[in-house]
């Protein structure tokens, strides 16, 4: 029971790390972070798109940061690194912190999933789904799904192919939740189906040059 209870515990301070790096970060294009511990520390790798923004001139932003980790969380010997996110707009976690905020804003939750969608498939995405549940346009809490181009919802590819984030918006009747999930690599089966349907179109010109060639044939036989 004890080491369930040190597992619990762990849980609970990782999640506030993530909400005081994010809040701390928002403006960097803060994405998430993720808590490794090794014989000798504990490894904190923070996402963002800007990175510079963290690390601050000269570091100082990291060791302003560290220092905090150590007295707020108890984390002995914490270790910094910082990672750039190249194309915010196929990251789930930048979209779905995008999307919280811009409801909580007061935009339509429908034009935010849609301009979310158009951004996340013109940046390369393979496919996007997108599900905001909440008190969203009236008293009455329900589900709303959004989804563009090819996503695996089960078996092996959704769960290491297929990106997953969640974020929250607060607005005045309550809290909404908001799941983002992105796919950009295409799986082998998707691309084995492409060149399958490339290859019936192949086939069916073939066909309709031969069947036009035979009329052609018979015309001038007549």
């Amino acid at each position: 029971m004890a080491l369930e209870k040190k597992f619990v515990k762990e849980a609970i301070r990782n999640r506030d790390v993530e909400e005081f790096l994010a809040n701390q970060f928002a403006k960097a294009g803060y994405s998430h972070c993720e808590i490794q511990r090794t014989p000798l520390s504990i490894r904190i790798t923070v996402y963002a798109h800007k990175p510079g923004l963290i690390i601050g001139r000269g570091g100082k932003n990291i060791d302003l940061i560290i220092q905090t980790l150590k007295e707020k969380f108890g984390f002995e010997n914490p270790q910094l690194d910082v990672q750039e996110v190249k194309v915010p707009d196929l990251d789930p976690y930048i979209i779905s912190k995008w999307i919280a905020s811009a409801i909580e804003r007061g935009i339509n939750y429908k034009r935010v999933a849609h301009l979310a969608l158009e951004r996340v498939m013109d940046a390369g995405a393979v496919g996007v789904a997108i599900r905001i549940s909440g008190k969203i346009g009236g008293d009455m809490a329900r589900t709303e799904k959004f989804s563009a181009g090819y996503l695996k919802y089960s078996g092996e590819p959704a769960e290491t192919d297929v990106k997953t984030a969640y974020a929250q918006a607060n607005v005045k009747l309550g809290t909404v939740g908001i799941q983002v999930r992105i796919l950009t690599e295409p799986p082998k089966e998707l691309e084995l189906l492409k060149k399958i349907e490339k290859l019936s179109e192949k086939i069916e010109e073939v066909e309709e040059k031969g069947v036009e060639e035979v009329g052609d044939n018979k015309e001038k036989t007549d």
